[in-house]
């Protein structure tokens, strides 16, 4: 099976709250998923890009439009893709680590990218089991393209693993809802949690010390939700 190469725009830029991670050469429908997806304020992802079209469009594109399904399968055809990004990020981090990395950095980074191809290999399995012989359901293996991202660099590799955490524990938020099978919705829950770990550990390695672990952009501080 041909893979599909993602480019990857992950907005490092103060400005830019509410557009933290684009990806571009993939279609993805499926049954009010991606609207769901992307009510949080924090999570933009898959929508028309606000600052209106590219400027410097591909010449030669190659339109796809992966259909995710209905109900469940919808679901976890969505988090598949989402765990591929996050295990391909994790992998080139680990297999080639930023200069300077302390040892705390070095463990933390090796845990999330054990438990990201861990969550990569669960979804593959649970929607193979889920579709039986009908296998074009399956979303297919993605390749990325991170453009200019600098991956001996500490902070753009920092700075992008602090939004994929965030944009995966949006993900999930937004889509429980969707979910019918209470099974999956346990499993989905248990995941949100590991990935709401993984935001807080970035962002203590971003700023040791601090309170950033529970940011207020993430927590609200007078409900703390």
């Amino acid at each position: 099976m041909n893979k599909k190469m993602i480019k990857v725009d992950a907005n490092l830029g103060p400005n830019n709250r509410r557009r933290f991670l684009r990806l571009s050469g993939m279609g993805l429908a499926g049954a009010g998923l991606l609207m769901a997806c992307s009510n949080d304020d924090d999570m933009n992802m898959m929508e028309p890009d606000p600052m209106g079209p590219d400027p410097d469009p591909d010449p030669d594109p190659e339109p796809m439009v992966f259909d995710l399904g209905s109900g469940d399968l919808g679901v976890l055809n969505y988090a598949f893709a989402l765990e591929q990004l996050e295990a391909d990020f994790y992998t080139k981090v680990v297999n080639s680590f930023y200069t300077g990395i302390s040892e705390e950095e070095r463990i933390v980074l090796t845990d999330l990218y054990n438990h990201e191809v861990n969550h990569r290999e669960f979804f593959k399995a649970a929607i193979t089991a889920a579709v039986g012989t009908s296998t074009e359901l399956i979303l297919p293996t993605l390749e990325f393209d991170y453009g200019d991202l600098d991956f001996s660099n500490r902070d753009q590799v920092l700075g992008t693993a602090k939004i994929l955490e965030d944009t995966g524990v949006a993900a999930y938020n937004g889509a429980g809802k969707l979910i019918e099978s209470a099974d999956y919705l346990l499993l989905a829950g248990k995941i949100v949690s590991v990935e709401a770990r993984h935001a807080s550990a970035i962002r203590t390695l971003i700023n040791l010390g601090s309170a950033d672990f529970a940011g207020d952009d993430i927590v609200d501080v007078m409900t703390g939700l």
